[in-house]
Formats: structure tokens, sequence, C-alpha cells
């Protein structure tokens, strides 16, 4: 109860905050390139149920709904300024948004695509899958895009079994930490 409290405020805050922003990110991704600024893809949530996360749009309208690490040049794919709004994470802004609806937490594992089999498995393996899934998470902040989907899981059963408020605010601001670096982004 304390955690999604938590998350509503937070949510309130920063979309409050982050609007002129996330209002500027839009029109910019709209005036580079066809298609609208908002990206809905279909994601795995808590119990295994398919939601539509929120992203701004950072590539083009024909990509592959794949990960990023499946591709083979995914750089190919950027829309100009694309890489920009992914080193910094900000086109993950629009998840407050699924973060108020309470489809996701500002922490959790992060969602897998609809179509990542082993991941899903291997979670639902492990009851990770009973998690709210969050805008960052545990994984995220030891190693993000680098981490081999087995590794990923171990992290996310770790967070599952040691989970707390004060471990979600060290989350939090290790994540921070690591946006601030751009640390652990491939694409």
């Amino acid at each position: 109860m304390v955690k999604r409290i938590f998350d509503l405020i937070l949510g309130l805050v920063l979309i409050v905050l982050l609007s002129i922003p996330m209002l500027v990110i839009a029109i910019l991704i709209k005036l580079m390139s066809k298609g609208p600024a908002i990206f809905w893809t279909d994601r795995v949530g808590a119990n295994n149920r398919i939601f539509k996360m929120a992203k701004f749009r950072t590539m083009r309208l024909n990509t592959p709904q794949v990960a990023t690490h499946l591709m083979e040049n995914p750089e190919d794919y950027l829309i100009p300024g694309g890489e920009f709004l992914r080193k910094y994470s900000l086109d993950e802004l629009p998840q407050l948004f699924n973060v108020l609806k309470g489809e996701m937490s500002f922490v959790g594992p992060r969602p897998a695509l609809f179509n990542q089999d082993d991941l899903i498995t291997l979670r639902t393996k492990k009851n990770i899958h009973k998690l709210v899934p969050g805008v960052t998470g545990w994984a995220q902040v030891n190693g993000r895009d680098d981490l081999e989907i087995p590794v990923k899981v171990s992290f996310d059963e770790y967070y599952l079994k040691h989970r707390s408020f004060a471990f979600d605010l060290y989350i939090i601001l290790l994540t921070a930490i690591k946006v601030i670096k751009r640390e652990g982004i491939q694409h």
C-alpha cells in the first residue's frame, strides 16, 4: 500500500514538473519524423497480463517489435534525436502515466516485450511475474542492456526476495546516477 501511494504522489509530482519538457520532446519528435510522438508497445505486466506501455518514439515506424539487442543494426532505425532520448532515458517519461494507472511502479522488474518468451518463462518459474513491473529495477541498475536474460532474472529474483521501501529508494537513487553517467545503455 505504501508503495502504491508513493508511486501516485511521485508520479503526479513528476508529471507536473516535467509536463513542459515532455511537451517539447513530443513536438520535436513530430517535427523530425513521421508518425506519433508516443509509441505504445505491448508489454507483460503483473501476473503475465499484457498492457500497453507508453514511450516516446525513438525509432522509425517500420522498426520490428523485438528487443533492441536482437536487432542487427538498431542505429539504422533511430529517428533524428532518438539516440539522445534513449541515452538519457527521456523516452521513458510517458511511463509516468502507466505508473498512475497502476500498470507499472517506479521500481520492479522491467516489463518484458510480449514476445520475449524466454524472459517471461524464467520469470514465471521464479514467481517474479507476480510483481508489478517497474520503470527501473535492480537488474536495470546492475547492467541494464548489458545483462544476459538468466542474469537479469537472477537480479529480478533478488529484488523479489529483498524488496522494501528503503530498497526501492536506493534503486531510484542508483538509477539517477546511472542515467546521468549513461551507464549500461547499448543503443
